[in-house]
């Protein structure tokens, strides 16, 4: 007999852990010790439910590399005691957490799901119960007593992602979240169908590492037709500033000007590492495949391929963070670590 798989939810803050109070008419954060009390849908899945919550929920947009390194130890602290986590953010930068949060578990072998909701799980018409029953159902998904999902993916309206692929898009549509450059892992509909051939094969003979030494002394520079000279050189003189994100159009392309590419080349020779990712939701950056991208390829810019943003970001911390030598940085960092990169 299969035993029932055990789930922990980490509740971290954010809209869907928000209910409403009659009686004020204000939101109020959810208790997410009284769950099963207060969704009994849940009741109806085959496996236990725990939860633990951080002791001051958060908006998203507090969160910081110091919320990231809570959750990352929530796992590591209760990994071998559960088969599955879901962790519950507020949706506006769960792609940047999530992204993160994939890095830093190294070999990893359970699923750890991000969801949340556009409105609060209290409200008639929420979107909050069925991302939270359906990521919990992913979660505890077990075949040949092995997980069927084995990594950080982001699960919202009848859709499972790839965390590291994802970008939130809409404000205001359920369907929050774009994986532009990977299919789904997996659909909702009247069955939940994996996409098992996309899925990321784990490394079941090693441990897993948590890395939580995060670098945050990086930026984004996005390009934009008229930036200053003096905008561009302010960003990259930023004080102890490790790594600029560079934000180009289309393909990867940059101002072809001698005054841009010295500012860029400077920065390199003094040690800065510039990533190269198109501004584009979707595509890829292709250096040297237009005549405004070769300059940046031969003076040392790293290409991100067709990572997003926010999994550059994040993938730009955790390497620095480790303390990768100069002469690999640019070798680790093009290629796929987490799923993250199409490898062509």
């Amino acid at each position: 007999m299969t035993r029932k798989r055990k789930i922990l939810l980490i509740y971290t803050g954010g809209t869907i852990g928000m209910v409403k109070d009659y009686t004020s008419k204000a939101l109020k954060a959810f208790d997410f010790s009284q769950i099963l009390e207060n969704i009994p849908e849940l009741k109806q899945l085959d496996c236990e439910i725990a939860s633990v919550s951080f002791e001051e929920p958060i908006d998203s947009s507090n969160m910081n590399t110091e919320y990231y390194v809570q959750i990352a130890e929530m796992i590591e602290h209760n990994y071998e005691k559960y088969d599955g986590f879901v962790v519950l953010t507020g949706s506006d930068t769960m792609s940047y957490i999530s992204s993160a949060i994939s890095f830093m578990l190294e070999y990893l072998t359970k699923p750890v799901i991000f969801t949340g909701s556009q409105l609060p799980i209290g409200y008639l018409r929420t979107d909050a119960k069925e991302n939270l029953i359906t990521s919990i159902e992913i979660a505890s998904a077990y075949k040949d007593e092995l997980p069927v999902v084995s990594e950080v993916c982001l699960y919202f309206e009848y859709k499972l992602y790839r965390a590291n692929r994802t970008t939130k898009l809409s404000a205001e549509q359920f369907e929050a979240f774009a994986s532009m450059n990977y299919p789904p892992l997996a659909e909702s509909g009247v069955h939940l169908n994996f996409n098992k051939d996309l899925l990321e094969v784990p490394t079941h003979n090693k441990k897993l590492i948590v890395r939580k030494n995060l670098c945050s002394d990086i930026a984004i520079l996005k390009l934009f037709p008229g930036i200053s000279l003096g905008v561009v050189e302010s960003v990259l003189n930023i004080k102890n500033i490790k790594g600029i994100i560079l934000e180009t159009y289309g393909a990867g392309n940059a101002p072809s000007n001698k005054g841009f590419i010295k500012l860029i080349s400077n920065a390199i020779g003094k040690g800065i590492y510039i990533v190269n990712v198109t501004q584009c939701v979707g595509g890829s950056v292709l250096p040297g495949h237009y005549e405004t991208s070769s300059q940046l390829k031969q003076i040392g810019v790293i290409d991100a391929k067709d990572m997003t943003t926010e999994s550059a970001l994040a993938k730009l911390m955790y390497l620095l963070g480790i303390g990768i030598e100069k002469e690999e940085f640019s070798l680790y960092y093009e290629q796929s670590l987490r799923g993250e990169i199409t490898n062509k």
